[in-house]
């Protein structure tokens, strides 16, 4: 199992993806015709094109019109980590729960490598949704019911390859990466580096008692969409080994009394499908505050990519080293005084 939660190696860029370069990849996998039509989808760590192709008939629903290729970054996944997200998807297709699952290409492989280049890349068929603002009341019932049938295919073997979730893969490792890069600033580095090795040390406990298995791991509002069929998750990219309790945290925001309330309500509806551990809930903190450690990490490890500098202007500037420092400490408070009534 992988304990990097970037990849093996530095990851590279995706200058010769070319729009050629992806039809004719598409097209001799597939056996599809492509029109030439190709939309860049919203996507910060790989590339995802929704393409056209053409069919001999008048398709029963629309989106067979198009199909979606991901190219992934290259360096990130190895072969196997990225077969090991397919091989989930396939396991929760056949169990009949709503995901996308990659096509098969003509040889019966999911994942092809544009070998030149060293750039992995899989195609999906495209499935309209819409992305709710909120969930509340029977919705989030239907999605803790949901959840509970992701998690309870997820228990039934273990993701060899995948990384998990703890303290040493998002905490330690990211704060390696940030002080041997020198990206702190170093009127805070030893104050951010303490901070984050108190959560770390005070955490360490709560991951190893609590068994960790796969799961969709990026589970945030952005993931969850409504189709025909109702609520299902897309976007496995970030499937991970760790506490089932990962997949919740990010779908209720906040943490006040409503929050709570909520997350009461969908882990009600999960436990008519699956067991679950109430006392991992005090998971939620620390698994908040490595997310934290790990975005600077992540966002510094691709930073000579013109894509994150665009989209992070205020990244390492000492406002946003404050702001990140702040956070985390707040977050050392709360992991320390954790509590949960169940209210």
């Amino acid at each position: 199992m992988s304990v990097s939660a970037w990849g093996e190696k530095d990851t590279q860029f995706f200058y010769n993806l070319t729009p050629e370069r992806v039809l004719d990849a598409v097209e001799a996998s597939t056996g599809f015709r492509c029109t030439g039509r190709s939309f860049a989808l919203n996507s910060m760590e790989n590339r995802v094109y929704e393409l056209e192709i053409e069919l001999d008939e008048k398709p029963a629903n629309p989106a067979d019109r198009f199909v979606i290729a991901k190219f992934y970054r290259p360096g990130r996944w190895t072969k196997e980590q990225i077969l090991d997200e397919h091989n989930f998807l396939f396991e929760l297709t056949d169990a009949d729960i709503p995901v996308i699952a990659p096509l098969t290409f003509l040889d019966g492989e999911s994942l092809h490598t544009l070998k030149e280049f060293n750039i992995f890349y899989a195609v999906f068929p495209k499935c309209g949704g819409r992305s709710p603002d909120e969930i509340d009341g029977e919705d989030l019932e239907r999605v803790g019911r949901l959840l509970a049938r992701i998690h309870k295919v997820g228990q039934a073997r273990p993701a060899e390859h995948r990384i998990a979730i703890n303290t040493e893969t998002y905490g330690i490792s990211s704060l390696k990466f940030l002080t041997d890069a020198k990206l702190l600033p170093p009127e805070i580095e030893a104050n951010y580096k303490s901070t984050v090795e108190n959560i770390c040390k005070i955490s360490e406990p709560f991951f190893r008692a609590t068994p960790p298995q796969r799961l969709h791991g990026d589970c945030h509002m952005g993931n969850l969409l409504f189709g025909r069929e109702g609520y299902f998750f897309v976007d496995f990219d970030d499937m991970v080994m760790g506490p089932t309790v990962q997949d919740f945290w990010l779908l209720i925001a906040g943490r006040d009394e409503a929050a709570m309330r909520r997350l009461n309500t969908m882990l009600d509806a999960y436990e008519s499908f699956c067991t679950f551990d109430r006392s991992s809930l005090k998971l939620i903190e620390p698994l908040r505050a490595l997310r934290f450690v790990h975005f600077s990490a992540w966002i510094g490890k691709r930073w000579k990519d013109p894509a994150f500098s665009r989209a992070f202007p205020d990244y390492g500037t000492a406002r946003y080293w404050q702001e990140q420092i702040y956070d985390l400490q707040q977050q050392l408070a709360l992991i320390k005084n954790f509590s949960w009534d169940g209210a």
